[in-house]
């Protein structure tokens, strides 16, 4: 079923649930209304016969009951009971019996209460009249045949303009979920017109403050994303591309050179080992182009494993300098780390090893004394690493696109490398609920502090 179906039937039933108890409440108030002023009639009409008949004394029973016959306002089907307290009856209309007085309603009468009750088609009332010291049991009853005809035409007008307006509300339900629902429509439309190469169209916000124009602006967002990471894909591949182009038409260009005549074991040597080279820095590039895709992941990623990152620092300045024999790499420990506990961080050993491993080389790589300093530090409930060099500096333009893809400063571009690596440590340390922050002058060196949240499980 569709909204616009579903929100006409709720409309519906909400208006027709609050018409239909409307006009209950109305028709049970003019009947409780109709009852209360026919009893009224009869109260006043006992009241009335009473008098003339036991207070006045100037008229007699038969001829009271001769001008009641005749008069030309009296009740429906009116009938009075006289009674005196030994229950004879002194005056009465009901010639044909009709009312029958229970013995319980006169007690309940003869103690001072008034009584209301129906009998068949009557309404009866029996009250108490006081009479020179004496006390008379008056009943009287009749039919109030114009008051239920009303009820009637009530209960008729009711029915009709319940239908009449039951169709209304379903008219105008149709009309106001269509009107309702129009700006859903809209972003539906102009969604179905997005596709892959229309990335940059937005859809209509609105007022961008209601419940329709907050969608909008999510989606708008998430297009915003999405059009980001096509164009950071699309370059990613091409650089991607170009890289791995270039080793191989390296390669490809020295084995032609090599195969077009006979060599000197020397000059194959030679050869060997400058496509031996191209050949590591493939597969170096293929690695961390793998590595970006298993870190890929948006915010954090869920690891169960505890690791000291000391041990992990210590591990990869071993490695470095083994590989790399004129690297220095000083790790320090802040005073305030005092327990072994507070090194501990919950994350995947090996992505860690690569962060580090990446911070340490390039620190390393682009410093004139290839040295960089390590200190560990606590933060609050975070332990943070921060890696200083004294190389060439980053410029301040080129400090917020270090981390893109395949991106490399003007002053750095007399050394190896790919442009990747500080891609790769922003997304590990991203997928350990981490950040960097990084600070650079120009000549004089470069500083990251890579921040990671400790293991509360072990630190606490």
């Amino acid at each position: 079923m569709q909204i616009r179906t579903r929100l006409t039937l709720l409309f519906l039933l909400m208006g027709g649930i609050i018409m239909i108890l409307s006009f209950i409440g109305i028709y049970y108030s003019s009947a409780k209304y109709r009852q209360d002023a026919f009893y009224d009639r009869l109260r006043n009409k006992a009241r009335i016969t009473s008098s003339l008949l036991l207070e006045a004394n100037v008229i007699g029973a038969d001829r009271l009951e001769k001008l009641e016959k005749t008069n030309p306002v009296k009740l429906n089907e009116e009938k009075i009971i006289i009674l005196d307290l030994l229950e004879d009856t002194i005056y009465s209309t009901d010639s044909k019996g009709e009312i029958k007085l229970r013995f319980d309603v006169l007690e309940n009468v003869r103690m001072g209460n008034e009584v209301r009750y129906r009998q068949g088609l009557n309404e009866v009332l029996g009250s108490l009249y006081h009479v020179r010291n004496e006390r008379y049991v008056v009943v009287a009853a009749a039919i109030d045949s114009e008051g239920y005809l009303h009820l009637q035409k009530l209960r008729n007008i009711e029915i009709v303009v319940s239908i009449i307006g039951l169709f209304l509300f379903f008219i105008a339900g149709w009309f106001y979920s269509e009107r309702a629902l129009k700006p859903i429509s809209d972003v539906v439309n102009k969604v179905e017109d997005i596709t892959i190469t229309s990335l940059n169209l937005r859809v209509n916000e609105g007022n961008g403050e209601d419940e329709i124009g907050r969608l909008a602006k999510t989606f708008n967002k998430m297009l915003e994303r999405l059009e980001t990471a096509f164009g950071t894909q699309k370059h990613f591949i091409a650089n991607a591309s170009h890289e791995l182009r270039t080793p191989l038409t390296s390669i490809n260009g020295q084995l032609d050179v090599l195969l077009m005549k006979d060599r000197s074991a020397e000059e194959y040597k030679i050869a060997l080992t400058s496509v031996l080279d191209d050949t590591r820095s493939l597969i170096d590039l293929s690695n961390r182009l793998l590595l970006i895709a298993r870190t890929s992941a948006e915010g954090p990623v869920h690891f169960d494993s505890n690791i000291r990152i000391d041990e992990i620092l210590w591990q990869v300045r071993e490695e470095t300098m083994k590989f790399n024999a004129g690297y220095h790499v000083n790790i320090s420990l802040d005073d305030t780390l005092n327990d072994a506990s507070q090194l501990n961080v919950i994350g995947d050993e090996s992505l860690l090893k690569v962060a580090m491993s990446n911070l340490i080389d390039n620190a390393c790589k682009y410093s004139d004394d290839h040295s960089v300093n390590i200190r560990i530090e606590q933060a609050d409930k975070r332990i943070e690493v921060v890696f200083e060099d004294r190389g060439i500096g980053i410029p301040e333009k080129d400090i917020q696109k270090i981390f893109e893809p395949f991106y490399r400063s003007n002053n750095a571009m007399r050394y190896n490398g790919s442009g990747i690596g500080l891609l790769l440590v922003n997304q590990i340390i991203k997928n350990h609920s981490g950040h960097i922050e990084v600070s650079s002058t120009v000549g004089q060196g470069t500083k990251f502090v890579v921040s990671l949240p400790i293991s509360l499980s072990i630190a606490t």
